[in-house]
């Protein structure tokens, strides 16, 4: 935290206080405790009050003006369906039974 004008004065007022308040003695009384809390109260309402003062944040900066967004406007793209020529075949392997026991593998083509 710097080291504020507001900062200073308060040390300067408290030390102030702190000398010119003399010490309370035996034979005073009831005065120089009065005079002393007072001080003490004063001196501490000073330099918390600055302590506080100085650790709050500065305002916030003020939003920014209202400026619209560019929207950018673009064509929807043409999509081309073609209808499908004719049955798309492929090629599978099979299993062909040649009696009740063995069997063969066929390549066959299967049209969808």
């Amino acid at each position: 935290m710097p080291f504020t004008v507001l900062r200073a004065g308060a040390l300067a007022l408290a030390g102030l206080l702190t000398v010119t308040v003399a010490p309370a003695s035996a034979r005073d009384g009831q005065n120089g405790a009065i005079i002393g809390g007072l001080a003490a109260g004063v001196v501490g309402g000073v330099v918390g009050s600055a302590l506080i003062n100085g650790a709050n944040n500065p305002p916030p900066p003020p939003p920014p003006e209202y400026r619209p967004r560019r929207v950018l406007v673009e064509e929807p793209e043409t999509v081309i369906v073609r209808e499908r020529r004719g049955p798309i075949c492929h090629y599978e392997r099979r299993k062909v039974w040649l009696d009740d026991e063995n069997f063969t593998f066929k390549r066959v083509e299967v049209c969808e």
